[in-house]
């Protein structure tokens, strides 16, 4: 079998080093903290947020939904359920991990913060319900749902990694100029969410009719929003301008294309449902879409920083034969001179 020059056998520079269980399993809980934000939503939308009006029982005598709760019942206990699916998954991960705990402990921390994430939701959302959903603690429960997304993307990430390219330490994939790009990308990225977050706690879709608003003014604090927008476009058109212009690698192409597509298809669904007036299909969307650009964000940014990225082992030794190449091209055409 042939071996790269660092002793390693050339097929596990794309093979992971990490097996497919964890890959698999830190796809699914990637997908369940989308899903759960999602079914969250439903249940603020359909005025359900106080369809169980205890914590952590449903009712002061029972776990679940009682008929008398009717639909609103079912809908808040459904989304309390999948708790326990995030639970199965972030255990499951961290067994996975669990003899790969010396050898990688990036993956083992990853492995225990989204487990941790999970009763850390489950307090914040206890807290949502004794309050009589106070608008800043939903908007909280929300965002927890973001970082262990964010987290999320990047045990992924960590788990794609080959044993060539946790050996490697090349400079990162975003040169010099996109760098500084990526990184206002991310802090426009968060701060689109966060005031999109005190945006709905002023908006009418409270999660049950008598629950209290934030008080600030839905218009003004809208205005406020897009600001970030705005800028987060520009900045994205900078970052398209440089991938393309120069020869950036086709993984940071690629994250900031994704990236793109999903902010402007997110401020067009934001502009429609405000002229709408909030429908609840456009705000069930718009939810979904602050996932995808959270998890958009979070790629493009760990792909352009970070050092030990999937595949970049390959394209460190892809590059370094071109640059063999250009250098010999360049002393032959001297020579010839």
């Amino acid at each position: 079998m042939s071996q790269t020059s660092a002793g390693v056998p050339a097929r596990q520079i794309t093979s992971p080093a990490a097996g497919k269980l964890v890959r698999n399993l830190a796809v699914a809980s990637l997908v369940a903290n989308i899903v759960i934000v999602v079914t969250g939503g439903a249940v603020r939308l359909t005025a359900s947020g106080l369809g169980c009006p205890e914590w952590p029982l449903c009712t002061a005598d029972s776990l679940v939904t009682t008929p008398e709760m009717g639909l609103h019942g079912v809908i808040e206990f459904g989304n309390r359920l999948l708790t326990f699916v995030l639970t199965a998954i972030a255990f499951a991960m961290v067994f996975s991990v669990w003899r790969l705990r010396s050898e990688r402990r990036d993956l083992w921390w990853l492995s225990v913060a989204l487990l941790a994430g999970v009763p850390a939701q489950a307090i914040i959302g206890g807290i949502t319900v004794l309050t009589d959903l106070n608008p800043w603690v939903v908007g909280l429960h929300f965002l927890a749902s973001t970082v262990m997304i964010t987290v999320a993307v990047v045990m992924l990430n960590r788990s794609r990694l080959s044993a060539l390219d946790l050996q490697a330490r090349h400079a990162p994939l975003a040169d010099k100029s996109l760098r500084p790009v990526l990184g206002a990308i991310g802090v426009l990225s968060a701060l689109t969410v966060v005031l999109g977050v005190v945006v709905t706690g002023s908006g009418p879709h409270a999660g049950d009719h008598g629950a209290a608003r934030n008080g600030l003014n839905p218009d003004l604090i809208t205005r406020i929003h897009v600001v970030p927008v705005y800028l987060l476009v520009f900045a994205l058109a900078v970052a398209l301008y440089l991938v393309f212009r120069r020869a950036s690698d086709a993984r940071v192409r690629k994250a900031v294309l994704v990236l793109a597509a999903v902010v402007l298809a997110q401020a067009a669904i934001g502009y429609v449902q405000h002229f709408l007036h909030l429908p609840i299909a456009l705000v069930a969307l718009h939810m979904f879409g602050a996932c995808l650009l959270t998890a958009a964000a979070a790629e493009a940014v760990y792909i352009g920083f970070n050092k030990q990225v999937p595949g970049g082992a390959a394209v460190a030794v892809a590059q370094a034969r071109r640059d063999r190449k250009i250098r010999g091209g360049r002393k032959v055409r001297t020579a010839r001179k």
